[in-house]
């Protein structure tokens, strides 16, 4: 979605699923997180993903259920209930919520309530299969938090907002969807640096398709020219043969394969060939 097309049409705004491919490492914030919760500074005490998650972004939502089922273009609905996840209990019934009607414009009253409920929030959504293999695999469960840790500070926006992140984890630990809310501040359109990455990703990508089909399309004349070629001589081999039968069909019998190479030769080289000759 656009966002500097949302200026002046709503004050709060929502997009999905544009994750950039930066990443910010956790690693010291959970090693401190443990030194404060070590016994007598002694025993470090493993801290679950979700006591890792709450202790560093305060008042977070976590929620075991596997959210990534939901199809991309029921998630991206507008009057999808996403806000429940904001909240402390969710019923399950969620994931298999169906729209009723036409997607609402995110400009409607009702859609920009259930957008400004979420603001400064954040919520996490794990399949209970992910939250099994992170309690046995601390690792994992570092990777995992990275990856959650990368997108919110990577996460694009504009000075003066006030965002909300819900992110739904498939059982591998990646991200499978998510929705970015923003509110307050000031809404703009895209930097001159961005805009200058923007052509230029879609000038290599227009040169890139250009080349496909250029490629394309010589691979194809060559397997056109190749065919005909073949054809071609087929034709000239069948040509040949036929005119050597009706020459020597009166006056003696041929058997398969006795044709040579060297007869074709010689008649497709316009040498005149006898009706009849020893064999």
């Amino acid at each position: 979605m656009d966002i500097g097309s949302l200026g002046g049409v709503a004050s709060v705004y929502n997009y999905s699923n544009q994750i950039r491919n930066k990443q910010v490492s956790s690693s010291s914030f959970v090693n401190t997180l443990k030194e404060t919760y070590s016994l007598d500074n002694a025993v470090s005490t493993e801290l679950s993903f979700e006591d890792t998650l709450k202790a560093k972004y305060p008042g977070a939502k976590y929620h075991v259920m596997d959210a990534s089922k939901i199809s991309q273009g029921t998630w991206e609905r507008n009057d999808f209930p996403f806000e429940k996840f904001f909240e402390d209990d969710i019923d399950e019934s969620v994931l298999n919520w169906t729209p009723t009607g036409k997607d609402p414009d995110m400009a409607d009253s009702c859609v920009q309530a259930r957008l400004d409920s979420t603001l400064g929030g954040k919520a996490i959504v794990v399949p209970p299969e992910l939250e099994e293999k992170m309690k046995n695999n601390p690792e994992l469960a570092q990777k995992v938090m990275d990856k959650v840790d990368s997108f919110i500070a990577n996460h694009p926006t504009r000075p003066g907002r006030v965002l909300s992140y819900l992110i739904a984890l498939d059982e591998n630990g990646d991200i499978a969807h998510f929705r970015v809310t923003g509110g307050g501040g000031h809404i703009s359109g895209p930097s001159e640096e961005e805009l200058r990455q923007f052509e230029e990703e879609q000038k290599t990508k227009r040169e890139k398709k250009a080349k496909q089909e250029r490629e394309n399309i010589e691979r194809s004349q060559e397997a056109t020219e190749e065919h005909r070629r073949t054809e071609m001589e087929n034709l000239r081999r069948r040509s040949i043969e036929a005119v050597l039968h009706e020459q020597m069909l009166g006056t003696w019998t041929l058997a398969i394969g006795d044709i040579t190479e060297s007869v074709l030769a010689a008649y497709g080289a316009g040498t005149s060939i006898p009706n009849s000759f020893d064999i």
